[in-house]
């Protein structure tokens, strides 16, 4: 079922399988339109996959797997929480998330941003890549699984660990950065060493880390009406590879 108002089309996804409720949404873009409204939504995957241009999607509910993925441009926002690869490949626009992401969050995507309220699961991040002038930021509220930031090529992960309800687990799981050549993780406190992948090492951010993290601070927190000054209590940490090659000493060459 679906209604229009004068510049939003509203779209009852209730007992909805995901093919047609997803060719309904491409038969109003046929249309011309560009805001949605999507309500209860519940485990459809694909949605917003593969659109490019201008589009606003708010979705109440829960949206099933590559949420976004090969997007260019939508600016989306979740009020609940997401599943499995939100973002997938995304080139830009933003993707907002009021809740928990699951699983490979932002697998390769090479632009735009995605902003997470609370916890994320494993890999997120992996092979994220930055493309042309598009530098692609994720921003978790809460913590983060094992291999955040795997192979990772390029971008930002910024990782808060405040807003999650997993009190007595680590900020992020075991290799953060497995693999990583490329890039830039910031996470605010500190990591144990021994969480780090191989061939990472952390320092203390820079003055010039600190203008790029308030910049994404501020817009992520006017988007989940958060206190960005509460954020900025802490210290961050810059978490980075020792070579753009970390396995280039296990190449025999020829």
């Amino acid at each position: 079922m679906s209604t229009t108002t004068t510049s939003t089309a509203v779209l009852d996804a209730t007992g909805q399988y995901y093919k047609e409720f997803n060719e309904q949404i491409r038969e109003l873009v046929r249309q011309g339109v560009t805001e949605f409204r999507l309500d209860n939504v519940n485990g459809q995957r694909y949605i917003a996959t593969g659109l490019e241009g201008d589009f606003i999607f708010e979705i109440n509910g829960l949206p099933g797997q590559d949420l976004a993925a090969f997007t260019r441009g939508a600016r989306i926002r979740v009020n609940g929480n997401v599943q499995d690869g939100v973002g997938n490949t995304m080139d830009d626009g933003k993707i907002v998330v009021d809740g928990m992401g699951g699983d490979v969050v932002g697998y390769a995507m090479r632009g735009g941003a995605i902003y997470i309220r609370t916890d994320v699961g494993y890999r997120v991040g992996i092979h994220m890549k930055s493309y042309l002038d598009r530098r692609p930021t994720i921003v978790i509220g809460g913590k983060a699984g094992d291999f955040l930031g795997e192979y990772m090529a390029g971008g930002i992960i910024l990782l808060l660990g405040m807003f999650s309800d997993k009190s007595d687990a680590p900020i992020t799981g075991r290799g953060l950065g497995t693999g990583m050549h490329g890039g830039v993780i910031y996470v605010r406190g500190n990591v144990p060493e021994h969480q780090l992948g191989p061939g990472l090492r952390s320092r203390p951010v820079t003055p010039e880390d600190m203008q790029v993290i308030e910049g994404i601070v501020r817009d992520y927190a006017t988007e989940l009406n958060l206190d960005a000054e509460e954020i900025f209590s802490e210290s961050f940490t810059k978490i980075r590879p020792f070579s753009h090659r970390p396995y280039g000493n296990m190449y025999v060459p020829t």
